[in-house]
């Protein structure tokens, strides 16, 4: 999927926190510190990593496709429920097994060249919707976040100190022993957001237009104690730049000498196609709805 550059989105943005937003720390790295610090840079300043934020787009996109059929939408967390799990993949009827019977219909000199490309397509072919664009063990991910930093002039250098205590589900009152400290990061911090997509089909880019407006609408929350009502953020997105260079080689030249100009017009304004990549991922679901419906009704 990544042996040819195809095309790129660049999206960035402000991420603002609604409320406390607590995404902790194992544990204190100060001689008298909090019971659940937040993450920090090295600095001493609140930090989002890009795997929280990227985590839980995902399962909020997971949730949405297995709305539709629980096949769109693999449990990355638990093996047994893997679109393609190791004994798939590597057991004596699995895939790899496939592939070396398929290149023994091919020349000798042939099937080192054949046997990427047919491991690629049938991996592909197996990976549930979710995981071709976020990644799977087989799949490398084609959706990156960068840790999300704080933006200096939202932040105060101060972090907001709150109890918690463990409640006995017998007796509904504090259990002795059980009180504790933990640390969140004020509400109205800003972050800065960047993230990248490579190579990325049409429906792909829908999906994710359609997790981001998530974010946009603040119906996904991040980090701990979202039961309380933390961790609800919202996403302004500031630019999408967008390039398309597939089977367009003189194209792709003049992208990165642009690129290395500091050229803005490298780049076009994706904005004008969001909608038509919701679109295209809507006709794509449609077309795999009807289809899965017929395999389960063959006998």
């Amino acid at each position: 999927m990544f042996d040819i550059f195809k095309n790129r989105l660049e999206i960035t943005g402000i991420l603002t926190t609604i409320t406390a937003l607590r995404i902790s720390a194992r544990c204190s790295t100060e001689p008298i510190g909090r019971d659940l610090p937040v993450i920090k840079d090295a600095l001493g300043q609140p930090l989002i990593p890009g795997s929280s934020f990227k985590g839980a787009l995902r399962s909020r996109l997971e949730s949405f496709l297995r709305g539709i059929d629980d096949k769109f939408a693999a449990n990355p967390a638990i093996e047994s429920e893997w679109s393609i799990t190791k004994d798939r993949m590597n057991g004596e009827n699995g895939i790899k097994k496939e592939v070396d019977k398929e290149l023994e219909g091919y020349p000798e000199e042939e099937r080192a060249a054949k046997e990427d490309q047919l491991l690629t397509d049938k991996i592909i072919n197996e990976t549930d919707l979710t995981s071709r664009l976020f990644g799977s063990p087989w799949i490398a991910s084609k959706f990156q976040v960068r840790d999300l930093i704080v933006l200096p002039d939202t932040w105060f250098g101060q972090y907001q100190e709150r109890d918690g205590v463990s409640i006995d589900r017998d007796t509904e009152t504090a259990v002795d022993g059980q009180l504790y400290d933990f640390q969140v990061v004020p509400a109205g911090t800003q972050f800065e957001f960047r993230a990248v997509v490579e190579n990325a089909e049409d429906w792909e880019l829908g999906l994710l237009m359609i997790a981001l407006h998530q974010f946009k609408i603040e119906q996904i929350a991040l980090g701990g104690g979202r039961s309380r009502g933390l961790g609800v953020v919202k996403l302004e997105i500031d630019k999408m730049r967008w390039v398309d260079v597939e089977d367009n080689p003189q194209f792709l030249l003049q992208y990165l000498q642009k690129l290395v100009m500091a050229d803005e017009t490298a780049y076009e304004d994706a904005a004008e196609y969001k909608d038509e990549w919701v679109n295209q991922l809507i006709d794509y679901l449609n077309k795999q709805i009807p289809q899965k419906a017929t395999n389960q009704t063959t006998p």
